[in-house]
């Protein structure tokens, strides 16, 4: 029962850093129809401001958090309203491609600029060891970031679900000329919930870096789990890819303890089940008939 609880926890805590991870990618895939591949650029530069901040310039870990997420969302925002806004109403096809290839040149700059070592950053002692819980060791970091993250995602699905703000943004992408009409700022909207999840990304390659180390490769490395996370959940909220984070994350680190051959193949296992079940995803939109 030890080790099923520990399983149980380290599965909940993977899941929800990739839920904060790929849910930038949900929103802007789900909510405003534009496939950006290039989220783990994003991801990684929020990783390495924090990485900087922390490591080479002394800052506290939690107050390096929050410019991990603006910068990430500063540079969304010079890039959506200097390219990505172009390509709205672009085929996906060319979304792909353009993400991508900023995914390539992030890799290179990067690289040059940084090196290509693994990198981790230093927590602060408050942060490390485990807590004894009824004999189950539970790590003080994936803790913090059950809850964090958890925070996170219960105010977003409240801005979306209950606010203007997530009903301007339904309308926008309804019907833009419609919402314009309304007199809704559409390419305003765009720009905020773009520049809103980059921060999201930023702030999950921010508290990842510890446990998935960061390099060079991070945005390649974990492009196809933001993908499986929003394609089993479904783009149509964040109920989805919270659910899909949970099970995926619970999955894979079950796998790699009971099955460590066949580990990496568990979480690709569900998705193909879940997606022959529910090829929508487990809260995607059905076609209407």
């Amino acid at each position: 029962m030890t080790t099923l609880f520990t399983i149980l926890f380290d599965g909940v805590a993977y899941g929800m850093l990739l839920l904060v991870l790929a849910c930038g990618l949900a929103v802007t895939l789900g909510l405003m129809n534009f496939v950006n591949l290039a989220h783990g650029a994003f991801a990684m530069t929020g990783g390495y401001v924090c990485a900087v901040l922390v490591n080479q310039s002394g800052w506290p870990f939690f107050a390096a958090l929050p410019l991990a997420f603006v910068a990430s969302a500063a540079i969304g925002v010079v890039l959506e309203r200097a390219l990505y806004r172009h390509l709205y109403t672009r085929s996906h096809l060319d979304q792909v491609l353009f993400s991508v290839g900023l995914v390539f040149m992030s890799v290179a700059a990067v690289d040059y600029i940084m090196g290509s070592s693994r990198i981790f950053i230093k927590l602060p002692a408050a942060l490390e060891g485990q807590i004894d819980f009824f004999g189950v060791g539970i790590g003080r970091y994936r803790l913090m970031i059950i809850v964090i993250c958890g925070l996170l995602t219960a105010g977003l699905q409240l801005v979306l679900a209950r606010t203007r703000f997530g009903s301007r943004l339904r309308a926008a992408v309804d019907d833009p000329r419609a919402a314009s009409g309304l007199g809704i700022n559409v390419p305003q909207v765009f720009a905020f919930t773009f520049a809103f999840g980059c921060g999201l990304a930023g702030l999950g390659g921010a508290l990842s870096a510890e446990i998935l180390g960061l390099d060079p490769y991070f945005p390649l490395k974990f492009m196809i789990y933001f993908l499986i996370v929003v394609t089993v959940g479904g783009s149509s909220s964040i109920t989805g890819p919270f659910l899909a984070s949970l099970l995926l994350g619970i999955g894979d680190v079950a796998g790699k303890y009971y099955v460590p051959k066949m580990g990496p193949f568990v979480i690709y296992t569900i998705m193909i089940v879940i997606l022959i079940w529910r090829p929508n995803g487990l809260f995607g939109r059905t076609a209407a008939r």
